[in-house]
């Protein structure tokens, strides 16, 4: 088994794109940086959308320019695009890779994108194209990948025949998503096992919630199906604004802190990303979802005199 686990970083884009007040440009370049200094070399930094569907995004190019200046060759920075616009914005910043998506609902897809599936298709594979005139990699991400608010849960066979028309359009990088945190760790090893078995040659990452508690053992089953690069968000952070009750990314420093437990190596530094984690819920002005920032690690002891207050 691969104990080399790849972690993408997507506070910026999916942990902050729901936030109801606008986190000024200045932080975000910090906490890229910063992150950047902890070993991760994976960052989703933000989304090339009209600002009327997605404020927070609307200081996309600025961001980009803020963390652009002595950047590490082996970083990747991704950004989120849905139209040639968007594709052209993200070209001009210099992203490195661009993540394109639909639903495998089509309820969801048309509340997201109001396009059908066949729709988003046809124009994904239009940018798929202008993406690769410009040598940018892609990556499609396939939301409600293991089931839908609107339509219910999903068996493999649903998945395997949307990302067979993704690879129809010759994309190698896929990401399943679990966008509103309904998947739970039997289907997510059986999914992935048969999408690895059946299309062996691409690139599949897992995009997991934590809606419903089940986002690290969603991991661990994405492990043990042979995935071995997963989405994240500092603090757990973060959810779909498409969606009811779609709260919650895994959380990037409590799956650090299991991975290495656990003998996974992942080559990021914890105890700074502790310390990003616990400022950015001062930032935000309230409780966040990770647990190992309120805790400490497995591994802090305490005096054997310590006391209850």
């Amino acid at each position: 088994m691969n104990r080399q686990i790849s972690l993408t970083e997507v506070v910026t884009r999916d942990g902050f794109q729901i936030e109801p007040g606008f986190i000024e440009t200045e932080y975000k370049i910090d906490i890229i940086k910063r992150l950047i200094k902890t070993g991760i070399k994976r960052i989703e930094v933000t989304s090339f959308v009209h600002p009327k569907y997605v404020p927070q995004m609307r200081d996309a190019e600025a961001v980009f320019q803020g963390i652009a200046e002595d950047k590490p060759s082996d970083v990747k920075f991704i950004s989120l695009a849905l139209n040639e616009r968007g594709i052209e914005r993200a070209v001009a910043a210099r992203t490195d890779e661009i993540n394109f998506a639909f639903s495998a609902s089509e309820a969801h897809n048309m509340k997201n994108t109001q396009r059908t599936v066949a729709e988003s298709l046809k124009n994904i594979k239009t940018l798929v194209k202008s993406a690769e005139r410009e040598n940018v990699s892609v990556n499609v991400g396939i939301a409600t990948s293991f089931g839908c608010p609107f339509e219910g849960m999903y068996q493999p066979e649903k998945v395997l025949n949307v990302v067979q028309k993704v690879i129809d359009m010759g994309i190698s990088s896929v990401i399943l998503a679990d966008t509103t945190g309904m998947a739970h760790p039997k289907q997510v090893r059986e999914t992935c096992q048969q999408v690895l078995d059946q299309f062996p040659q691409l690139n599949l990452q897992l995009h997991l919630h934590n809606t419903r508690g089940m986002g690290a053992a969603n991991l661990l089953a994405g492990i043990d199906a042979g995935v071995t690069q997963f989405d994240s968000s500092v603090a757990g952070i973060g959810g779909c604004p498409f969606a009811p009750n779609a709260s919650g990314n895994i959380c990037t420093e409590d799956i650090v802190h299991m991975l290495h437990l656990m003998g996974y190596e992942t080559n990021i530094n914890i105890d700074p990303l502790l310390l990003i984690a616990r400022e950015l819920e001062i930032k935000l002005g309230r409780a966040l979802p990770g647990q190992v920032m309120k805790a400490g690690k497995s591994t802090d002891l305490h005096s054997a005199d310590w006391q209850p207050a």
